[in-house]
């Protein structure tokens, strides 16, 4: 399920983590890179020269520039023959001549000797430590962290603090052996301020998901990208261009970053159909690689940043998405967007339809319903309550008040019951939503997941699926499946696939359950030794997934027939204010474990 995770214990504040158990999500591989270097500027700006005048008054190289060349990891000796033969032609050209002279590598002769009086034969080191005792110290990733706050042409220290952190880390990426343009795109797609990892991650996910993986995945699954061989990438191009005859994946538009606008969501959120009415036209056409079965299954929150979405379809065989607000199937909102190769026809809800009102949920609510608290249905459910004391500072208003309060008591109420989705409990008393209220909001049984902390419990439920609505997409597959399915369910939460699966009467012969959570995984197992028959096998990271192990379980069980999850949201929501970062966030970024798992499981059976 996607993990939007927070808790209150007691604040009013969100806290935002993966699961609760204070473990970070890994990155899709570890960069192992530093994040120092610097780079050319726009090649439509030249930019100043990397020469600046020696104590002869005549041009020679920065003894600072020389170094910060060398600590990206170029012999001092190429520096310096790199910088006699650029002459005043700018950073552009000095980079390209520092990249072809290190290809080059033995087969280049190195002339130490540049034209007399133009070059000290030696650098030294105190005069470089009084021109860099003003930078700011580097940060973790090694990055320099220094800002000037004006520039001019005055030296090659200005010209360094000139480069842009565009720039920076797109010189970074290619001296890593990643493609320029590639590397350009995953600056624009991140963001300046995205580490080097991150950065590297969306490369590796675009390169081996983006244009369709092929080949063996585990060529890719390496631990370190310092030794990444950059004619691997190459070849792989190469071979994806030649399968699909330099056609572009599905419908997909230019990877410049023209593509990532914001992909409209549509008002109302009904998806491409609703229970009880006509399928409306929809304009789908599916690739042929994107074809079930297998069948997969992709679920995100819909309200996401500036060309998340976009992206999400790009990486999904520029699947269109579907849009549903779960107000349409219960009495709770949940505005999501689905991605899926399943068919649209045939759909048919999970009986009996749950109630879509308040009043008709929790009828004994209607007692104390003021005629001012217009709410029919809840906002979207969280993973944390209200505290006590917002609850008991309403009360003290409200009994304060007159019958009706004033209008800026009722603003007030308001605007917390709806953030907090409250319910009238009593005379002048709301309370939050009971565990067991929010199971049957979201379409699971009753119990669920009782036996473990109150806490616990809400953090899980508002991570997990919309029952009702997961189900009435799923239900296609009842008919193609009479005799179950074998399920690949990643960050499978508290079950809310396997749920709705269970209630749409598909049997499970086996599920690959793939969630980090304990507790999660506490309340699936339990739920499943009650009520199923088949095999679940359990696994706790999805980093841990790999192609070879996803083949012993292919080759173990004939093949997947559905596989299906929604990755982390924690950098997705609104109510995350401050690491709303994104795919590319600590969290969301394993979006791209999904893309990688998806591709293995396909090209795996397709092979077998």
């Amino acid at each position: 399920m996607a993990h939007c995770v927070g808790d209150s214990d007691g604040s009013d504040n969100f806290e935002w983590d993966s699961d609760g158990d204070g473990e970070e999500a890994a990155s899709f591989n570890a960069a192992g890179a530093s994040s120092s270097a610097m780079a050319s500027t726009n090649a439509d700006a030249p930019g100043p020269s990397t020469r600046v005048a020696n104590g002869n008054g005549k041009a020679g190289p920065s003894a600072s520039l020389v170094h910060k060349y060398m600590d990206m990891g170029f012999p001092e000796e190429i520096v310096l023959k790199a910088m006699k033969d650029n002459g005043d032609n700018g950073a552009d050209s000095l980079v390209e001549l520092l990249l072809t002279y290190q290809e080059l590598g033995n087969d280049l002769k190195v002339d130490n000797g540049f034209a007399s009086g133009c070059v000290p034969q030696n650098v030294d080191d105190s005069d470089d430590d009084d021109i860099l005792e003003n930078w700011d110290d580097e940060d973790a990733g090694g990055r320099s962290t220094g800002v000037a706050n004006s520039v001019d042409d005055s030296g090659d220290e200005d010209f360094l603090h000139e480069m842009s952190q565009t720039d920076e880390k797109v010189y970074s990426l290619v001296k890593m052996g990643f493609p320029e343009d590639e590397a350009a795109l995953a600056v624009t797609r991140c963001g300046q301020d995205a580490s080097i990892s991150v950065l590297v991650d969306s490369i590796y996910a675009s390169q081996t998901a983006g244009d369709v993986y092929c080949g063996n995945l585990s060529d890719y699954e390496d631990n370190s990208y310092g030794g990444r061989n950059k004619g691997r990438f190459m070849d792989a191009n190469k071979k994806r261009r030649k399968r699909y005859e330099g056609q572009a994946h599905g419908s997909r538009g230019p990877l410049d970053g023209s593509s990532d606008e914001p992909m409209p969501l549509p008002h109302p959120m009904v998806g491409f159909s609703l229970p009880h009415q006509c399928t409306r036209p929809v304009d789908r056409s599916l690739p042929s690689q994107a074809m079930g079965p297998p069948y997969f299954y992709y679920e995100n929150v819909a309200l996401a940043p500036k060309g998340v979405w976009t992206t999400i379809s790009r990486f999904l065989y520029d699947i269109q998405p579907e849009f549903v607000d779960s107000k349409y199937f219960c009495a709770a909102a949940r505005k999501r967007g689905y991605i899926h190769n399943l068919p649209l026809e045939n759909r048919s809800p999970l009986l009996p339809i749950p109630p879509k009102k308040i009043s008709e949920a929790f009828p004994h609510t209607k007692r104390w319903w003021p005629s001012w608290d217009p709410r029919r249905q809840f906002n979207c459910l969280q993973t944390c309550v209200s505290s006590a004391k917002l609850l008991e500072r309403i009360r003290v208003a409200l009994t304060n008040s007159s019958d009706p309060p004033p209008p800026r008591v009722q603003k007030f109420v308001l605007e917390e019951c709806r953030k907090w989705n409250l319910a009238w409990v009593g005379l002048n008393k709301v309370a939050p939503l009971e565990p067991d209220e929010m199971e049957f909001l979201l379409g699971f049984p009753k119990d669920h997941t009782r036996g473990i902390s109150r806490r616990e419990r809400y953090r899980s439920l508002g991570n997990s699926f919309q029952v009702d609505t997961v189900a009435y997409h799923l239900s296609v597959l009842k008919d193609m499946y009479p005799q179950g399915m074998n399920v690949l369910s990643l960050f499978s939460g508290i079950g809310g696939a396997e749920v709705a699966l269970h209630r749409l009467g598909i049997r499970m012969k086996t599920v690959i359950s793939v969630e980090k959570s304990e507790v999660n995984r506490t309340i699936l197992k339990s739920w499943w030794d009650q009520t199923q028959t088949g095999l679940l096998i359990e696994i706790c990271d999805v980093q841990t997934l790999t192609s070879e192990r996803i083949e012993a379980y292919v080759r173990r069980i004939g093949g997947f027939d559905l596989v299906i999850g929604g990755s982390p949201c924690n950098n997705l929501t609104g109510s995350n204010r401050y690491h709303r970062d994104g795919l590319e966030g600590e969290h969301s970024s394993l979006f791209y474990h999904y893309v990688r798992i998806l591709d293995s499981v396909k090209s795996i059976m397709e092979r077998l």
